[in-house]
């Protein structure tokens, strides 16, 4: 199933390396049924690709516009701005609405087809629910927020469990023309909060408790906690999740059965205009601070759309089955919007993917015929870990297309997925893209593109990457672009470069701003390199003209495709009574790819037994559990005297880096260190000889 590509297959550096390239999957090859959107071969996506982004582009843009979206008004104009001066938009004058395309036009065509997949915590306990249905439940909901007077371009918070009813929730909004803000139901009351009130909503969306892994969140309790602090909430929508105790506040609480119970199951679909706001979605970012990113209607419902069906290459009757979680860009993309627009079913899935056992993804494969799986290599790492065992004996024969998002995943993992669970039949497409990107960015083609276990390959359709000298900012390389990418002898010049990533010409799906903050967009994203879109990662193309993505060049880090920024958590950490400095890293990790690892300094007046370290480290966790949430808690806490810093008290967090990466022998030039004594406690800290 694979072939060896030799010393002509080469990493980002330009050395010699082991990669197999695996040609396109029996399941997607030329003949196979259905017959794959994109090929049979290379040349073919490079055609495809070809169109997407040469001086034909926008007739490219506006022919996939009109034959993927209904549009009530049809628009005239495909785009106008660019990178330099922030004021992107795509069919400006066109208008639709996004419930309407998602659900109503499915299910008047077929109202019994299957729309969501409900795989609930405990199994067997779920149900699927028809275009149909979910027409009726979007529209409920749609006029019991209206009649709380939610209005268009009005703010909703969504804080509920992995049920269903989170996707009629989103649509709802939507279809009244509200801008929702989903909020992960992991984060803490305290980031509940500042997100609430940073989007200004008077409603919030949650439910009693939510269930994952057999165990019950007291989900409305953290809302209560929060909306404390949140003066301009005046109703809070509450799910009947479990049917357990809660606090109930008279005039702001309502039941979200008992309201959809008084009202008709028909809302009309406000329309929308394609730069109307659909969502924000706050990421953390390097500064400490989220940022709301605003995601407009249009533009970000068609690439979320074309992905849907080219990257997974999607037929009428597949069932979508993305693992994420709803309160991240993945959930509103892949399990939402993109197979929605797409008329397939999409699955909810609430549990975890040991429980009850290791084998429960592959059980809700065979049981539901999952076509397309796409999950985090987090997960992989996980159920690889625990053994083989648990996939096999499970017929996956449904599956055709195997996914993977969230961070690079390392080809060790990626074989395993391949052999385990496509059982080498499955196409498996390795995703890069941002919460910023809105829709994936680089990605293999299945049916066209022969893959690397770990490289994401080849750009997206209207895509055109780069790869920038971090130094000077230049661009080193511009392959991509359709005279270079499709030149031959020419093709390998300006490969076997490593740098940061950067994306050459706009999307649809690009963020157009930050909530309030449009300033902090155009600094994060436009102004680094002008001209480009600024991803903040880092990549290295190969001597075959394939992407390899390296990872954050910023202070965040990617925690199981969680992005957390380093000056968020030192925040929560310093907000302790005994901590008077902090600097917190991303280190490799065998199964989440990073983890955080905090140094503390703690304050002259701050007594604690130093004999029972556990318990003041213990409470640290605890205080990054609080703020943030459980997902952002430090692998490991270390208590030093001070931190490395040069002489005008700047934080050397690259000491710190390579000492727990077990490069301390590396450290460079430390000839700017102000107190070089540090460096060795902080190594024999780490080592635990100190």
């Amino acid at each position: 199933m694979s072939t060896e590509n030799g010393s002509a297959n080469t990493n980002g550096n330009g050395e010699a390396s082991a990669i197999k390239t695996y040609p396109v999957a029996p399941r997607l090859a030329e003949g196979a049924q259905p017959t794959p959107h994109v090929g049979p071969d290379l040349d073919s996506y490079k055609a495809a690709h070809a169109k997407s982004v040469g001086e034909g582009s926008d007739e490219w843009w506006a022919e996939q516009a009109r034959k993927t979206l209904a549009w009530s008004t049809p628009f005239t104009t495909v785009r106008s701005g660019d990178f330099s001066t922030g004021n992107i938009a795509w069919f400006p004058d066109g208008a639709l609405n996004v419930a309407y395309n998602c659900v109503d036009r499915h299910a008047f065509a077929n109202p019994d087809a299957p729309a969501l997949i409900y795989e609930a915590d405990e199994p067997g306990s779920g149900r699927t629910i028809s275009y149909g249905e979910l027409l009726s439940e979007v529209c409920g909901l749609a006029n019991v927020l209206k009649g709380l007077g939610v209005r268009k371009g009005d703010t909703v918070s969504i804080y509920l469990p992995m049920t269903w009813h989170a996707a009629a929730a989103l649509l709802a909004c939507a279809r009244i023309g509200a801008i929702h803000s989903v909020v992960f139901a992991g984060f803490s009351a305290e980031a509940l909060r500042d997100r609430v009130n940073d989007c200004e909503c008077r409603v919030v969306i949650t439910s009693d408790e939510g269930k994952r892994g057999g165990k019950s969140i007291a989900t409305k309790a953290i809302v209560d906690q929060a909306v404390k602090e949140c003066p301009k909430v005046e109703k809070v929508v509450v799910l009947k999740r479990t049917g357990g105790k809660v606090n109930w506040v008279e005039g702001r609480d309502v039941w979200w059965d008992e309201e959809i119970a008084k009202v008709p199951r028909f809302c009309p679909c406000e329309p929308m205009g394609s730069e109307d706001p659909l969502f924000i979605l706050y990421t953390s970012g390097s500064t400490g601070k989220p940022k709301g990113v605003v995601h407009t209607t249009g533009g970000y419902l068609l690439c979320a759309a074309l992905t849907v069906k080219y990257v997974f290459d999607v037929h009428p009757g597949d069932r979508f089955g993305c693992m994420a979680d709803v309160g991240w860009i993945t959930g509103h993309t892949y399990i939402v919007y993109g197979p929605l627009a797409n008329g397939v079913a999409t699955v909810i899935f609430e549990s975890t993917p040991v429980y009850p056992t290791p084998a429960r993804y592959w059980e809700t494969v065979a049981r539901h015929k999952i076509t397309q799986f796409y999950s985090a290599p987090t997960a992989v790492r996980l159920l690889r870990r625990l053994g083989s065992h648990h996939v096999s004996g499970h017929d996956l024969s449904s599956l055709r297309v195997l996914g993977s998002v969230g961070e690079p995943i390392n080809p060790e993992a990626w074989e395993w997925y391949n052999e385990n669970v496509g059982r080498g039949q499955c196409a498996v497409v390795d995703t890069f893209w941002q919460t910023e990107t809105g829709s994936i960015v680089v990605t293999p083609f299945p049916g066209a593109v022969p893959t690397k276990p770990g490289s994401a390959t080849v750009p997206f359709f209207g895509h055109t990457p780069v790869i920038l000298d971090a130094m000077s900012g230049k661009a080193s390389a511009l392959t991509f672009l359709l005279a270079v990418y499709l030149t031959s002898p020419q093709i390998l010049e300006g490969n076997n470069v490593e740098g940061v990533l950067a994306l050459a010409t706009p999307w649809p799906s690009i963020a157009r701003t930050i909530w309030q903050d449009h300033a902090r967009y155009l600094d994060t994203y436009m102004k680094p390199y002008p001209g480009l879109f600024y991803t903040g990662d880092g990549a290295a193309r190969d001597a075959d003209g394939y992407i390899w993505i390296r990872g954050r060049v910023d202070d965040v880090i990617n925690v199981s495709g969680h992005r957390l920024s380093t000056a968020e958590i030192e925040s929560a950490l310093i907000m302790h009574k005994g901590v008077a400095e902090t600097a917190v890293i991303g280190a490799s990790d065998e199964l989440t790819g990073q983890a955080v690892y905090a140094f503390v300094t703690l304050k002259p007046e701050f007594s604690y037994d130093p004999n029972d370290e556990g318990a003041l480290t213990k409470e640290l966790v605890l205080q990054v559990r609080k703020v943030i949430g459980p997902f952002a808690a430090p692998k490991k806490i270390y208590i030093v005297p001070d931190l490395p810093k040069t002489r005008s008290g700047k934080i050397m967090r690259r000491i710190m880096r390579k000492i727990v990466a077990g490069e301390g022998d590396q450290l460079g030039d430390l000839s700017t260190v102000a107190d070089p004594s540090i460096v060795d406690v902080i190594k024999r800290r780490v080592a635990g000889t100190l």
